[in-house]
């Protein structure tokens, strides 16, 4: 850690590399973005080597942040270590304090509990939902903030309410569209993503990887339809719809 920090602190000096002394923050944001993706790409992938690359180029993203923050006597790697330390110990009363929880729900409890608590000492924490930032995609977004809701107890008892949910939003999409207000069905398609999301939550499938899933499903696919067809000499805009559904009911013997 100290010669990653060195590295850094040298990339940034006077002789350092042009191009990372004309970083700001602002221009790194895009940076924490693109390599916490990539991060998620080799955790896919099972390749541990991969995974860990792509671990450190995302931990020379905060290196690089915190090595801009110190430059400007704001703080230093240290204080990022140090506060993350300190939080951890604190919201695990259970490990470092003598506190007692019955299981992980007790837990995430707990941790939401002395979360608020910490905020409301910043003036913050005026709600629950507070923390789940903006930036994230849509459909994770959703399912933190019902996740958040529902450790207040606003929350469907089974799966089976969350359920029934998207059956009443997808009713008013449909009677969105028969109106053809173009606002109100694009609030209603809203509700209705946001209702599957929170059945993901309830049944413990992270909809955000549910509908990649389902995007990488979609390209293989598809791509046999291609494939297909151009084995066959038909162009891209040749082949009737029937013929590329059946193809499409093909693939899926290859890539379920």
């Amino acid at each position: 850690m100290e010669k990653l920090l060195a590295i850094m602190a040298r990339l940034r000096g006077p002789g350092g590399c042009p191009w990372d002394r004309e970083q700001t923050l602002d221009s790194l944001r895009p940076y924490v973005l693109e390599e916490t993706y990539e991060v998620l790409e080799a955790m896919r992938s099972g390749d541990p080597r991969a995974h860990c690359e792509e671990l450190g180029d995302l931990l020379l993203q905060i290196v690089f942040q915190a090595q801009l923050a110190s430059e400007q006597g704001q703080f230093g790697f240290a204080d990022v270590a140090e506060a993350i330390s300190r939080k951890l110990v604190y919201r695990h009363p259970h490990v470092f304090a003598g506190a007692e929880v019955k299981d992980s729900g007790e837990v995430l409890q707990q941790w939401a509990a002395l979360k608020r608590k910490e905020k409301q000492a910043r003036g913050e924490g005026k709600s629950v939902l507070e923390g789940v930032p903006r930036e994230l995609p849509a459909l994770a977004r959703a399912e933190r903030l019902t996740e958040k809701a529902s450790r207040v107890g606003f929350d469907w008892p089974e799966v089976a309410g969350a359920r029934a949910k998207v059956d009443e939003e997808l009713a008013e999409l449909d009677e969105a569209v028969a109106g053809g207000d173009r606002r109100r069905i694009e609030d209603e398609l809203g509700d209705v993503l946001f209702a599957l999301a929170n059945v993901g939550r309830k049944l413990s499938i992270p909809p955000e990887e549910a509908l990649r899933g389902a995007v990488d499903r979609f390209v293989l696919r598809f791509r046999y339809i291609e494939e297909a067809l151009e084995k066959r000499g038909v162009p891209h805009a040749g082949a009737s719809l029937e013929e590329m559904e059946a193809l499409w009911q093909e693939s899926k013997r290859y890539f379920p």
